[in-house]
């Protein structure tokens, strides 16, 4: 027998859009404001990104959260061609490091989404996408590298 979905589409679009948490809460924050905010290791005084309650090196607690440049460069990348729920595809799913250092799963926005377009160390810049009542980061090429 099929499932049935009989909830309209915009609910399933819905269920993907993160929730903010006590320890996500900043970077919510700063994504609203047009910031990219991670967390710094005052111990070891080194970024990180997910946001959590410790440190991923070092487990120390004593944490700040930082404003990042917004610039990254692209680490890796997938395109999916499977549509998902609140996307189009063709999607680009990727991996950016941030000039700060740290990793993030993101999305690349504003360029085609072919593999010519997308070479590794591609210079990147963060933008913002509003999904539900939170602003999504997703990285676009820089300006001085554009495709056209």
């Amino acid at each position: 027998m099929p499932i049935t979905d009989t909830k309209p589409r915009a609910d399933v679009a819905d269920r993907f859009v993160p929730k903010a948490s006590p320890e996500t809460r900043p970077f919510w924050d700063g994504t609203a404001a047009g910031e990219l905010r991670i967390q710094s290791c005052t111990d070891c005084d080194r970024p990180f990104f997910y946001p959590r309650s410790s440190c991923p090196r070092c487990g120390g607690e004593a944490l700040e959260w930082i404003t990042c440049s917004g610039r990254a460069s692209l680490y890796s990348y997938v395109i999916s061609q499977r549509p998902a729920p609140g996307f189009e595809p063709p999607t680009v799913i990727a991996v950016v490091e941030l000039e700060e250092g740290p990793r993030m799963m993101t999305n690349i926005v504003g360029v085609p989404p072919e593999p010519q377009f997308l070479p590794l160390d591609l210079p990147l810049q963060v933008t913002f996408e509003q999904r539900g009542d939170l602003a999504i980061p997703v990285f676009e090429p820089s300006e001085s590298e554009v495709v056209r």
